[in-house]
């Protein structure tokens, strides 16, 4: 059967979604005085799902999601985020602020307050100033709008070094009806796969199941969040958070199988495959936007494996930035990846330029390759000629203004 359509919806925004509100404040959390506290709500209970980061040091409001949405799958109503103070590695303090958050928003907005969730991102090993939590918090729930300016708010105010807020909606069209997919994500260094490597969250009105919900996230999340790289640095504070409230006519998603879902699935990658590239295209100092694929590989995650080194190659990545083809760095990071390589397999392309074959240069036209490396847009492939599994990763080049942005970050 043939997939659902859906169309791409101009200058969307979370609140594309039917029945979802969203506002973004200032409460003083950056001192530049920006807005820093986004809320995202839904007065029709959600069926919500997560992914997490896998990093050791979870920060509280991860431990604290974990928690309150395995305990309310199906009647989540949205999310509070700050941005300005991680609130990790902050113990049992930071727990209980990460509760103490949700409780305020909770009571503001006239819910149980185990029913929202938190997000934070900033610096590592601060205390959140719950006086400016709750201002903001006060100050959201009078600012909550429907329309999409609303969503473009809370998008904004969410970001931390993003130059530019990252956000994507969809309509799709189903049996019974249509439903919107829309989603915003933050993050533009500590990217890395292991989930979420950002703060995401997506909406959407399809009336979903928590399994389903889950699976598709997970899909999607593989698809698009866990490919893309930046620095190579997993957060502590990742998180991508799904909030389906059910509103929309369509045939109900009760499982992870059949046309219904294959359609929802494939709008939400959508969604996250573009909130990804965004992320890496606002990578902090990029100037050039990579694409790393790898085919002929035995497995996908040998192929995944390869892009990942290449990808994460500071060598490489610096080359892009200086317009370098120095493609032999390409293959070094390739053959230390840890998979199995026998070189004289392997072809490799900057662009549409074959650079080497068989163990043996092929001659590279330095004219074209500089063309290619004058365009922000850069690819690079290798067919390790071993199987049939094939993976593309997007990152970006290492610049003067990434040290720049990291060496002074808390300053």
């Amino acid at each position: 059967m043939p997939r659902q359509p859906f169309a791409v919806i101009p200058e969307g925004s979370i609140t594309s979604t039917p029945g979802f509100r969203a506002a973004g404040v200032a409460c003083g959390l950056k001192p530049t005085g920006a807005p820093d506290l986004a809320l995202v709500y839904s007065p029709t209970p959600c069926t919500a799902a997560a992914m997490f980061t896998t990093n050791a040091f979870q920060a509280a409001p991860v431990l604290y999601d974990r928690e309150t949405l395995a305990a309310h799958p199906r009647d989540m109503h949205g999310v509070v985020v700050n941005s300005g103070c991680a609130n990790a590695c902050t113990g049992d303090r930071g727990l209980q602020d990460a509760r103490a958050t949700a409780a305020r928003a909770g009571e503001a907005l006239g819910v149980p307050g185990a029913q929202m969730a938190v997000m934070s991102t900033g610096v590592i090993g601060a205390y959140l100033p719950m006086d400016k939590i709750h201002a903001g918090i006060a100050l959201a729930v009078e600012a909550l709008g429907e329309g999409v300016d609303a969503g473009h708010a809370a998008a904004r105010a969410i970001m931390t070094t993003d130059t530019r807020p990252k956000e994507v909606a969809v309509r799709v069209a189903a049996p019974g009806g249509e439903y919107t997919v829309a989603g915003m994500a933050k993050g533009a260094g500590m990217i890395a796969p292991n989930m979420a490597t950002l703060l995401s969250v997506l909406t959407t009105d399809a009336p979903l199941d928590p399994a389903p919900a889950q699976a598709a996230l997970r899909e999607a999340v593989e698809a698009g969040f866990n490919l893309i790289t930046v620095d190579g640095d997993t957060s502590t504070n990742d998180t991508a958070l799904l909030l389906a409230n059910g509103r929309a006519s369509s045939e109900r998603i009760t499982s992870a199988d059949g046309p219904a879902y294959r359609a929802f699935c494939d709008a939400l990658t959508y969604v996250v495959v573009e909130l990804a590239k965004g992320l890496v295209r606002d990578g902090e100092g990029a100037s050039h936007f990579l694409s790393v694929r790898v085919s002929g590989a035995r497995s996908r995650e040998e192929a995944k494996r390869v892009a990942m080194s290449v990808a994460n190659s500071p060598l490489v990545k610096t080359a892009v930035y200086g317009r370098d083809a120095n493609w032999g760095r390409v293959a070094c990071a390739a053959g230390y990846s840890g998979v199995a390589i026998d070189p004289s397999g392997v072809a490799i392309w900057l662009g549409d330029i074959l650079v080497y074959r068989e163990g043996e240069p092929q001659g590279m036209d330095e004219a074209r390759a500089a063309a290619l490396l004058a365009g922000t847009d850069v690819a690079v492939r290798i067919d390790l000629g071993a199987g049939s599994e094939d993976v593309t990763v997007w990152t970006c080049d290492l610049t003067h203004a990434y040290v720049d942005v990291n060496a002074h970050y808390r300053s």
